[in-house]
């Protein structure tokens, strides 16, 4: 496994993002995409439809999209990450520390949920309250999956051989390597 000190040559061209709710997956996407100069697609907004209800078309929009060249996702959704992982060559963990995570996403969380902020396909996040009520609330989903990437990444390295996997654990470690994905390769 690879860590921030790293440098990557070949530089990436299908690079996923990991890592556990709220820590920041979308976030670092947007930012190896525009240092490797290569599309993002938001995984999320091709499963998500309006009012919360997965689109029919999610497997093959995902199917579509990684057949290409270049592109940048995070690696979610159990039914297309064995897909994700055989099509990239690269995958980013963000590991960063539980109380990071939950603290981010806490926070945006109530962020987007008082700005009434569009996710996707029209949708917003719920009222708070639902924090007490509904058991796949995003904040309840990200505690009970708080420690779900350390049992589903290192086993990749034995099941996906190809794939590079860059294990950053800090936003300190994200922000000194990310920049060097514009760095021309050696």
């Amino acid at each position: 496994m690879l860590g921030a000190a790293d440098v990557l040559v070949p530089r990436p061209r299908r690079v996923l993002v990991a890592g556990v709710t709220g820590v920041g997956k979308t976030s670092t996407a947007r930012r190896i995409s525009s240092a490797l100069g290569i599309l993002h697609t938001e995984i999320d907004s091709l499963f998500h439809g309006p009012g919360w209800v997965p689109r029919p078309t999610f497997d093959a929009d995902v199917e579509a999209f990684t057949a290409g060249h270049a592109w940048v996702t995070e690696w979610q959704y159990h039914r297309v990450q064995q897909l994700l992982a055989s099509r990239a060559d690269t995958l980013v963990w963000l590991d960063l520390p539980v109380p990071v995570a939950l603290w981010r996403l806490v926070r945006r969380t109530i962020r987007r949920r008082l700005r009434r902020t569009e996710l996707w396909n029209g949708n917003i996040e719920p009222p708070l309250w639902r924090i007490f009520l509904d058991r796949d609330h995003i904040i309840r989903w990200g505690f009970r999956g708080r420690h779900k990437f350390r049992a589903l990444v290192p086993p990749l390295e034995q099941s996906a051989p190809h794939l590079r996997i860059v294990r950053l654990r800090s936003q300190a470690e994200v922000d000194a390597w990310v920049p060097q994905l514009s760095e021309p390769s050696e």
